[in-house]
């Protein structure tokens, strides 16, 4: 079969939860490079994961959502796109429901098959026109979930949780889910050892979101699972790297340490690092710039816990998260956390076989916007053409 006859597919991950706080100027840039990517790429079907949906005040900046996905399916870029499904958890008011993930599906004109699966009947139905699906009333076409307060101990209260979908794309069932998983709390407390409890948190939580797909009554299916995973590098490695021999001072309230200043121990008492519960502050930035990244990668473990089950392709990219929200500033980072990769596009052994690869055909796996300002998290995207049909059908799970 021609490559050029199998469906192109390019799944994206974006945490927005800064943009919708400045509609005129970060808004506008992400949605330029994300044209400017679907229009370099030319996928068939796109999918797009975005949590924290309306920003971190959610209650002000809702209302910049709608407006959002509107100018995306009324786009130039996007008019080639005949058929959208829209997933928006934005009612805030169902506090033990509320995820605050959106869920976004594009189906180009040139896909003629293309199903959505009801969890309900366990009937694929071919999907028609631009939908806005309300998330009240049609329950069946998708699956939601909060994860217990429990999971995240010490919390007041989390917008984390998933949604999935099944498509049926030219007789290739697979799954797309969205996920959001547990952050780090505080620098201090995730330097201390590894796995950090945070870490901890995140795999009980990953560990019951793979757990219920796989013994729940539906057909286990390929699955692609793509969000911000909020994965941290070994952040007790990646200091002690950093500050070697340096001589740490440490500034106590209440008995409890606060603040740790590492300075040279040479006697010129230059300041290498500075470290608080939300503060990462080192003498030389550009150490964690770009290409100049690439050392943290060996700090990168906590999906090796995973990788019998989960597929990453090589991250040929900085870390994803916390850049600078300065809208001159696309390459810096806050000085706030350890840069970190925490949004992934992961792939189950099946899933993964639904990759088509040859010569000719190779997954790209990278970030939008590289040079401009994204927001905090920078969007990660999977772009790759479908494998034949009966790769499909020889790879189902168990």
């Amino acid at each position: 079969m021609a490559s050029e006859s199998l469906p192109s597919v390019m799944l994206i991950t974006a945490n927005v939860g800064s943009i919708f706080e400045d509609p005129e100027t970060m808004l506008q840039g992400w949605l330029h490079k994300f044209y400017e990517s679907v229009q370099t790429l030319k996928p068939q079907l796109i999918a797009v994961h975005m949590q924290e949906v309306g920003g971190k005040d959610f209650e002000q900046c809702m209302g910049n959502v709608d407006a959002f996905v509107q100018s995306l399916i009324d786009s130039e870029a996007l008019k080639s796109f005949d058929r959208s499904l829209v997933f928006l958890d934005k009612d805030f008011a169902l506090v033990d429901q509320f995820t605050a993930l959106g869920n976004l599906y594009f189906v180009h004109e040139s896909l003629q098959n293309v199903q959505l699966y009801d969890f309900k009947t366990c009937r694929f139905n071919t999907i028609q026109g631009k939908q806005f699906v309300n998330l009240i009333n049609k329950k069946t076409i998708y699956e939601k979930a909060k994860f217990p307060q429990n999971f995240f101990p010490g919390t007041v209260w989390s917008r984390k949780g998933f949604l999935r979908t099944r498509w049926n794309v030219e007789n290739r069932i697979f799954d797309l889910a969205n996920i959001h998983l547990f952050h780090d709390a505080s620098n201090m407390v995730a330097m201390e050892t590894f796995p950090s409890p945070y870490c901890k948190y995140r795999k009980r939580a990953l560990e019951h979101v793979l757990q219920r797909f796989s013994k729940d009554k539906h057909d286990n299916v390929p699955l692609f699972l793509f969000g911000d995973f909020n994965f941290r590098l070994d952040s007790q490695g990646v200091i002690q790297t950093l500050v070697a021999e340096a001589t740490p001072e440490y500034t106590k309230e209440d008995k409890e340490v606060t603040r740790i200043t590492y300075k040279d121990c040479d006697g010129s008492s230059k300041v290498i690092l500075i470290l608080e519960k939300k503060r990462f502050e080192i003498d030389d930035p550009d150490r964690l710039i770009g290409e100049n990244a690439k050392w943290l990668l060996p700090f990168d473990k906590e999906m090796k816990c995973f990788t019998n089950q989960l597929y990453e392709y090589d991250r040929d990219f900085p870390p994803s998260y916390p850049y600078s929200e300065d809208v001159t500033d696309g390459r810096s980072y806050m000085k706030t956390r350890v840069p970190a990769w925490c949004d992934r596009i992961l792939l189950s052994k099946a899933a993964k076989a639904l990759v088509k690869e040859d010569l000719y055909n190779k997954a790209m796996y990278s970030v939008i916007g590289q040079e401009v300002c994204m927001g905090d998290h920078k969007p990660i995207f999977l772009s790759f053409r479908l494998a034949p049909t009966q790769v499909n059908e020889d790879t189902q799970e168990p």
